[in-house]
């Protein structure tokens, strides 16, 4: 049985919810599942000021367990076309596993929120697989299976690259049906990838 861990960042609660659904698809394909959180590095004061999301559920992740499962689905809203400070900050902090290649052929997958459509939903991306694969990882994104990428009749998110949504300038549009699928699918395949590799 696989082990993966779907670690996140959502200031808002919607990557929350799409680390979530990233859960149910890898348990779905039988794998064991961990959802854990990056510390958040904003002062508490300023947090709830903010109106951050501040009771949720998972619990905060560390450095160290990072090497205790075969895959690793990593997910955060974006700031200005890349990883949030929050997650990047924890990332940094992986150079001794790096350093050791704690990481090397283990999976690796990624998933982001933006406020608008093109408000920089792949670069995000691509800046989370970035520092997955400089770490070693063989990267799973999101294919055409999930045709619900493709829908034109209305807002959604996805990418070859990733799971996607999208949250409005104000965070009011949650995460669609559409985009939850998407996140379920990409688990679904982290977790299949992983059972062929270490199963």
């Amino acid at each position: 049985m696989a082990k993966v861990l779907v670690l996140y960042y959502s200031s808002y609660g919607h990557i929350e919810q799409m680390a979530e659904a990233v859960a149910q698809g890898a348990r779905s394909a039988g794998a064991q599942v961990d959802v854990k959180r990056v510390p958040e590095t904003v002062p508490e004061d300023v947090a709830r000021g903010a109106h951050f999301k501040l009771d949720q559920a998972a619990p905060v992740a560390t450095v160290d367990d990072l090497e205790n499962y075969d895959a690793i689905v990593v997910g955060t809203g974006t700031r200005y076309g890349r990883m949030s400070s929050q997650m990047a900050a924890f990332l940094d902090q992986t150079g001794g596993l790096w350093m050791r290649g704690a990481l090397n052929g283990k999976v690796g997958g990624a998933f982001a929120s933006t406020a608008t459509q093109h408000g920089g939903q792949e670069t995000t991306l691509f800046s989370i697989i970035t520092n997955l694969m400089h770490l070693g990882m063989v990267i799973v994104g999101l294919p055409y299976s999930h045709q619900g990428q493709m829908n034109m009749s209305e807002i959604v998110g996805g990418a070859p690259y990733g799971a996607t949504t999208v949250a409005s300038g104000d965070g009011s549009r949650q995460p669609s049906e559409i985009d939850l699928a998407g996140a379920r699918h990409q688990g679904e395949l982290v977790a299949k990838t992983a059972a062929k590799l270490f199963g």
